[in-house]
């Protein structure tokens, strides 16, 4: 799924780490900002899905490309390798901050 900024800064007025960003029907989908890493000369975003009507567990990684305007546009990764290690460099990173859970663990 590929998003693009919904305004020229991407945040929601009342919280800093809120991103508003459009599908690709159109449609609003906020995330909470958790981090940009760096990996092999890309970046990539940690996003947080806020749902009203759940709590969201996974996050969402999306590369960040620019367009020709001055917004970014944040891609999809199809790579599963690049996925995983972006996200083993963030849980690194937070491993403090975050309890994550083993999805091979059955608990």
């Amino acid at each position: 799924m590929d998003f693009e900024n919904n305004d020229m800064e991407g945040l929601d007025d009342d919280l800093d780490n809120i991103i508003v960003l459009n599908d690709e029907e159109g449609k609003e989908v906020k995330f909470e900002f958790l981090d940009l890493i760096e990996y092999e000369n890309e970046e990539y975003v940690i996003l947080l899905p806020i749902d009203e009507d759940e709590d969201s567990e996974e996050v969402v990684i999306l590369k960040v490309e620019d367009t020709d305007s001055e917004e970014e546009s944040y891609v999809s990764v199809d790579d599963e390798e690049v996925l995983n290690t972006v996200f083993e460099i963030f849980k690194e990173k937070f491993k403090d901050e975050f309890d994550f859970i083993d999805e091979d663990t059955n608990i």
